[in-house]
Parts: structure tokens; C-alpha cells; sequence
């Protein structure tokens, strides 16, 4: 009797979704590809910062692997560093030293459970009835029109090379057949970088400098009012983005996180990552929009993958050589792989506003949009008190929230979402 379970083979066309059967080497080279994807932006936290880049690295993936075991290992996310808390803490290390800086990181994601606590009692609904379609939508193309600014910085250090890479990804996707149509990223950043090489603005000193193998510089932390009082308020906002980027992975894997496992888990999971990040002396950590670019790109949602890019970037915490590498891979092959994933960002926002049948011909509506997505991209702040300021993502879902609960509904009239 013919077996009837689904080969990966038969799947690559499709989603490929928790619980369909991966080959274990299959699911080596995709965790691998998140982990250059989350590379670049998890390093560059650290070296901006006067943090070590080895223990940013560690604590990205226990951080990582502590989000999976909080949210049921149902959310496929991979935690990296903030690039929100990167001005305070910058300052308080100047100022106080890395251990002062730890002990407000750690602060920073309690203050993640004393919002989960609130939510767990107020429930799934009233959530839900803060964040319909009308608001997560553009929340979800803030994020990835936000990043837009970045891929194009990047890819116009050298256009041709960006667009190889482009091209590469683009092909790779939509026309290669089997396992080799779910790793366009990898595939980009191999051709990209080979061109690279031949262009001849690959430096290759630091992988020969490299050691082998070393140990991250553990620090341990000490609590200091005054840095606490620095960092910990910048929680304020990335919890609201931490919101939009969970409604972005539930928008492109087809499920709704808010109701299961729920805001108050990934709250947890993020939060909890942070303060460990801050114990060991790493970065604040944050949901990585690039990954989420990436699982819209593959169609491969399994969150088995994340756990695998994380395993590996604990192991690149420790192996020099590797991890420098990896940062050997010139700004525009990253910059023509970022195009692409943080346009599926923005492209999944209208897909969450076309799906949900949200009538934008309704005044309301059209205004809600209008004012999130310019006061999102257009790099509005509005500071609050001492360190704590709104702005980007979180100054637009606090107004797209506002303006949904205090302007009139129009009975009748269509999907208002």
C-alpha cells in the first residue's frame, strides 16, 4: 500500500508547516540560511555599541531557543539584537561601563512581563478588538517600508553586484525546481559574494586573523538607578513593535499567534530573552523582521528552522573563523537580498488589508492608513519624558489604535476591519 504522507518534494511549491516532514540535513542548510540573514544586524548592535560581538551572538540564540520553549515552539521567530536600544545603551557604556548597561538591558525585559501580565487578564478579544485589519495592516508595511531605507543604503555601494543578487534571488524562487527553490537567500549570497570576489572588495584579513575557536567575554551584570533610568523606558516602544512584528509572522504563515499561544507568551519569550541577553553581557533582543522576510520569501514556516539558526549562532560564538566569514560578505549582496525580504514584509500589510476585505473607500478607514503609514515611515518622534520617545513603528500603532477607537463607524457600509 502506498504511503500517503506528503514528501518535501511534493511540498516545495507549497507552505511547508510545522509537523511536514523535513529531511534532517535539509533542515541544517535552511536553519543556515536564517542565520546569514540574521547575521549582519546582530553583529553590527554589539560593534556599535562597545559590546562583545561573540556574546551577542550567544545570547541571540539562547534567547532564541528561550522563545521557542515559551510560545509552545509554535512561533517561528528568531531574536537578534535591537537596534532600539542602541543611543542609551551606547551612552550609559561610556558614561558607567558595560555592567551598568547590562543591568538596565535586564530591567528593560522585565518590564516585557509586566505588560504580559496585564494582557493574559484582559484576554485574546480585547486585543484583537485594539488591532483589526484596518491597524495591523499598515502596522505590518510600516515595518517593512521602515527597513526600505537600509536595503537601499546597502545595495547602492555597488548597484550592479546588489542587482546580480537580486536577480539571483528572483530566479532561484520562481523558476529552479526541488530543494534548491527554498534557499534563495543562500543562493543570492554565494553568487553575490563569488562576483564580489572577482570584482575584488572581498577583504579576507579578518577570517586569516580569526582564531580557530575562542570564548565569548562574559561580563556580570550591576543594577545602577541611573542606567536603568536610561534604558529601561525604551521597552515602552519595542513592545508595541514586538506587537506589529508577532502580527506580521501570524499575517505571513497563515496563523494567528494573538489567540494561541497568545501576546502575554511572546511578551514572555522576548522579554525574558532580553534579560538574559543583559545577565550574559549581550544586547537588548528583539523579533527579527529579516527573518520574517525570509519565511515569507521560502514558504517554509516550520519553526523547528529558527531553532537550527539558533543553535548555529551560539556555535559561531565560539568559532571565530566562521563568524568572520560571514562578515566578510560585502554591503551590497546583503543590500539586494534585503530588497526582497523587507518588500514581503510590506507586500504581506496589503495582503492583510486585501484579505480581510477592509473597505478603503470609507473615510475612516482611507485616514487611518493615511496618517500610520507617513507618520510611520516619515521618521516622526515624539518624545515622552527623560529617554523614553515614539516613534516609527510604535508612534504609528498607538495613533492607528487611537484614531480606530475614537473616530465613528459607519453602519452598514462594509468591512471596516
Amino acid at each position: 500500500m502506498a504511503s500517503t504522507q506528503p514528501t518535501v518534494k511534493a511540498q516545495v511549491r507549497g507552505p511547508i508547516r510545522p509537523g511536514d516532514p523535513l529531511p534532517f540535513s535539509q533542515l541544517l542548510v535552511l536553519g543556515l540560511q536564517h542565520t546569514f540573514t540574521m547575521f549582519g544586524a546582530t553583529v553590527l548592535v554589539p560593534l556599535l555599541t562597545g559590546l562583545d560581538v561573540s556574546v551577542a551572538l550567544f545570547t541571540a540564540g539562547i534567547g532564541t531557543l528561550w522563545f521557542h520553549l515559551v510560545t509552545k515552539r509554535r512561533v517561528p521567530v528568531f531574536l537578534g539584537s535591537s537596534f532600539a536600544f542602541i543611543a542609551p545603551v551606547a551612552l550609559v557604556i561610556k558614561e558607567m561601563g558595560n555592567s551598568a548597561a547590562q543591568g538596565g538591558i535586564i530591567v528593560a525585559g522585565l518590564l516585557y512581563c509586566v505588560l504580559a501580565v496585564i494582557i493574559y487578564f484582559v484576554g485574546p478579544k480585547f486585543m484583537e478588538s485594539l488591532l483589526p485589519p484596518v491597524v495591523t495592516g499598515p502596522i505590518i508595511m510600516v515595518i517593512g517600508l521602515n527597513l526600505a531605507p537600509v536595503a537601499i543604503g546597502s545595495a547602492s555601494k555597488n548597484w550592479i553586484i546588489a542587482l546580480i543578487v537580486l536577480a539571483t534571488v528572483a530566479f532561484v524562487n520562481l523558476y529552479v525546481k526541488g530543494f534548491l527553490r527554498l534557499l534563495p537567500v543562500i543562493s543570492g549570497i554565494v553568487v553575490g559574494y563569488i562576483v564580489s570576489l572577482i570584482w575584488g572588495i572581498v577583504d579576507t584579513r579578518p577570517v586569516v586573523e580569526a582564531a580557530w575557536v575562542g570564548m565569548p567575554h562574559f561580563t556580570w551584570p550591576v543594577f545602577n538607578a541611573a542606567a536603568i533610568g536610561l534604558i529601561a523606558p525604551v521597552a515602552v516602544a519595542t513592545m508595541v513593535e514586538h506587537v506589529g512584528d508577532v502580527l506580521a509572522v501570524g499575517a505571513t504563515v497563515e496563523d494567528d499567534f494573538v489567540k494561541d499561544p497568545g501576546l502575554h507568551r511572546t511578551l514572555i519569550g522576548d522579554g525574558i530573552g532580553t534579560s538574559l541577553a543583559g545577565l550574559f553581557g549581550g544586547p537588548a533582543n528583539t523579533t527579527y523582521s529579516e527573518n520574517t522576510g525570509v519565511l515569507a520569501l521560502t514558504r517554509v514556516w516550520k519553526p523547528e528552522v529558527m531553532r537550527v539558526a539558533a543553535i548555529m549562532a551560539i556555535l559561531l560564538a565560539f568559532i571565530g573563523k566562521l563568524g568572520a566569514a560571514i562578515r566578510t560578505i560585502p554591503e551590497p549582496v546583503i543590500g539586494g537580498i534585503s530588497i526582497v525580504l523587507f518588500g514581503m514584509i510590506a507586500a504581506i500589510g496589503v495582503r492583510t488589508v486585501v484579505e480581510n476585505q477592509v473597505d478603503m473607500k470609507q473615510p475612516r478607514n482611507l485616514l487611518i492608513a493615511s496618517i500610520m503609514l507617513v507618520v510611520g515611515i516619515g521618521g516622526a518622534m515624539v518624545k515622552i519624558w527623560g529617554n523614553l520617545q515614539f516613534g516609527g513603528i510604535g508612534l504609528a500603532a498607538i495613533i492607528g489604535i487611537i484614531l480606530n477607537q475614537i473616530l465613528p463607524r459607519e453602519a452598514g457600509k462594509g468591512q471596516e476591519g
